[in-house]
């Protein structure tokens, strides 16, 4: 356990951030699940609809340093190729 005054404080901080930290992870791989969910599902509207929230959550993951932004990005563009498959297939 921490015994100066600082370390204590960078204690109880490293809990916060921790906790504001697991926020945001979870938040991003929910929106990921629900959209590979509405992919699988053929539903191409609402895979569309999904990839544009998803799109943002990881954008706004990338601004509170959860992701690297070309992971993002990476994820994005796989996304996007399965959303335009399933649009393809059902037109």
């Amino acid at each position: 356990m921490a015994n100066h005054v600082s370390s204590l404080k960078r204690a109880r901080q490293t809990v916060a951030k921790t906790a504001v930290n697991r926020s945001n992870r979870s938040k991003l791989r929910g929106s990921l699940r629900a959209m590979r969910e509405s992919i699988a599902a053929g539903d191409h509207k609402a895979a569309v609809e999904a990839y544009r929230s998803t799109a943002s959550a990881l954008d706004k993951g990338v601004q509170k340093g959860v992701l690297h932004k070309n992971t993002a990005s990476r994820y994005k563009s796989r996304l996007n190729a399965r959303v335009k498959a399933l649009v393809a297939k059902a037109a």
